[in-house]
Formats: structure tokens, C-alpha cells, sequence
């Protein structure tokens, strides 16, 4: 089932002749990993932050479960939609890293009994238990990311959009990510990478989105209509 569509979306910025995108036509399903690559400036954090409505298409329409993504507010897209920035410190903003962990869950009416396992889960699982009581933004760069992705996947929303996530971890810490991300595919969940990290991509992604020059390239789909061209 397709969760997220876009057609023949273009974008453009302010006081920019030149448009960030134009003729996006994309689809994305859940239980599927995308991975979108390409060179910087090509077009693709534009890209993920017009699914996650901070931006908004200049042309074109992007669906989300079936109806125009204009139809939802931005908090109903962030219940669905989980988005890992790819620079954490944009992301942080509790006082210690275990309310930095539960404040969504919080936030939501979770019980506090729940909220405290889900906690305790996903510090030990990215290895910040001994960090519960430090202030977020004192952490290392790495540490600084396993935090904004384990923030994120505690809500479990329903999709996933991680911005460049394997940035200041290291090799032991991207296998522990790579096999939690497989495992949360398998439960129903689609995501979309946006990554460099050509390694991690071979490794875990179905499907790789190739963007230049605010367009599409190319598309090595599994499934021909998730690539269509304009």
C-alpha cells in the first residue's frame, strides 16, 4: 500500500530563478526502505522536508495514506511520520537524555509506567543508560545521534525519515541501527535514508532513489510504479 506519493512536485525557494526540485514523482510504501543518495545541494532534505509539510510543494500534490498531505496539521504528520534531522542538535531540547527519550511519549498520555520501560528499552539498546541524567547537548557527536534516533523510534510512528543517520557513529553502533531499522521494516513500517553512507545502503535499503540537480536520476525499484518519470 502506497503511504506517501508525491506528483510532479516542484519546489522554489525564495528569490530563487533556479527551482530546488521540479517533476518529483515518487512513491513510497510501508514495510519498504528507501534510500535517496546523491551529491549535497542536489535537492534531498528539500525533498523530505516537503513530506513532513515544513515545506510546502510549489506545484504538484503529496499524499500521505491517501490524502493530500494539506489536509493534515503539522503535529498529526509528526504523529505519523518520524524525522531524524541529520544535524541532532536541531532536535534536542529537554534537560537529560531519558526525558529527551520519553517526552513524546509524555506528551501523548502514556502511562508512566510505560513510558519508563520504553525508556530504559531504548537506552540500553543505542548505549546511553549511563547518560540518562547528562544534558543532551553535552554529549558527543555520535552520542548526539543515537539519541535523536532513539527520541524518534520510542513514539513508533508509523513511517521513517532519517536524515544522513550514520553520522558520527561507529562501525559496531551502524550494525546495531542497521538491525533495529530491519527489524522495525519488518513490523509494517516503510522508511526513507537519506544518506552518503553507500555501504549502509547496499546493506539495508530495497530500493535507491538517485536525485541530481533537483530531479531524479534514476531509480533501481523493486516495484515499477514506486519511480515513474514526469
Amino acid at each position: 500500500m502506497t503511504y506517501l506519493e508525491l506528483r510532479q512536485v516542484a519546489f522554489y525557494y525564495p528569490r530563487k530563478m533556479k527551482p530546488a526540485l521540479t517533476g518529483i514523482n515518487l512513491k513510497f510504501e510501508k514495510e519498504e526502505i528507501t534510500a535517496i543518495t546523491g551529491p549535497n545541494g542536489c535537492g534531498k532534505t528539500t525533498l523530505t522536508k516537503l513530506m513532513i509539510g515544513v515545506l510546502r510543494a510549489t506545484e504538484g500534490e503529496i499524499y500521505l495514506a491517501g490524502s493530500p498531505l494539506t489536509n493534515y496539521s503539522l503535529g498529526e504528520i509528526g504523529r505519523r511520520i518520524g524525522y531524524v534531522f541529520q544535524k541532532p542538535d536541531l532536535q534536542l531540547f529537554c534537560s537529560t537524555v531519558a526525558e529527551e527519550v520519553g517526552f513524546g511519549l509524555n506528551n501523548r498520555g502514556y502511562d508512566p509506567e510505560t513510558v519508563k520501560e520504553k525508556i530504559k528499552f531504548y537506552l540500553d539498546y543505542f548505549e546511553l543508560t549511563g547518560y540518562q541524567n547528562a544534558f543532551p547537548l553535552n554529549l558527543s557527536q555520535g552520542e548526539k545521534e543515537r539519541l535523536a534516533i532513539a527520541a524518534v523510534l520510542a513514539n513508533e510512528p508509523e513511517f521513517l525519515i532519517l536524515d544522513e543517520p550514520t553520522i558520527g557513529l561507529d562501525a559496531f553502533r551502524k550494525k546495531l541501527l542497521e538491525n533495529y531499522l530491519k527489524k522495525i521494516a519488518r513490523l509494517g513500517r516503510g522508511m526513507i535514508l537519506i544518506s552518503h553512507d553507500e555501504s549502509f545502503v547496499n546493506r539495508l535499503a530495497e530500493r535507491v532513489v538517485i536525485m541530481a540537480d533537483g530531479r531524479i536520476q534514476g531509480c533501481n525499484e523493486r516495484k515499477e510504479s514506486a519511480c515513474y518519470e514526469a
